[in-house]
């Protein structure tokens, strides 16, 4: 049986058009880099219209993250590194322990957690 932190995702719902987006690739693939075991996926929320869904993102970066337990994030984060590994730290150290979401997102992470699985 995989380590619970193999079964996190982390994905970033962005833009291409955004500057702050484009900013932040580089600083999440540094943290993904940093945590091996923690699939990082990210998400143009235009050109990937279709996985999104009906889960409006408002803001960016905004982080959805979840195991197989459920969802254990999803908001806009401050386009920080620091931010983003702690917050990845304390999701993957707590993987049992979830938050309620609205269904579309719930299944946003379904649809995510596919991708990881192919």
């Amino acid at each position: 049986m995989p380590a619970a932190s193999s079964r996190v995702v982390v994905a970033c719902l962005c833009a291409q058009w955004c500057s702050s987006c484009r900013a932040y690739r580089a600083t999440f693939e540094r943290v993904a880099a940093a945590f091996p075991d923690i699939r990082f996926v990210w998400i143009d929320v235009e050109d990937e219209e279709v996985l999104v869904g009906r889960v409006d993102v408002d803001n960016f970066p905004t982080l959805l993250i979840g195991a197989d337990a459920g969802l254990h994030f999803f908001g806009p984060v401050m386009p920080q590194e620091e931010v983003l590994a702690r917050l990845v730290r304390t999701c993957s150290e707590s993987a049992r322990q979830t938050v309620p979401a609205h269904a579309d997102v719930v299944a946003l992470l379904h649809r995510v957690r596919a991708l990881q699985r192919e």
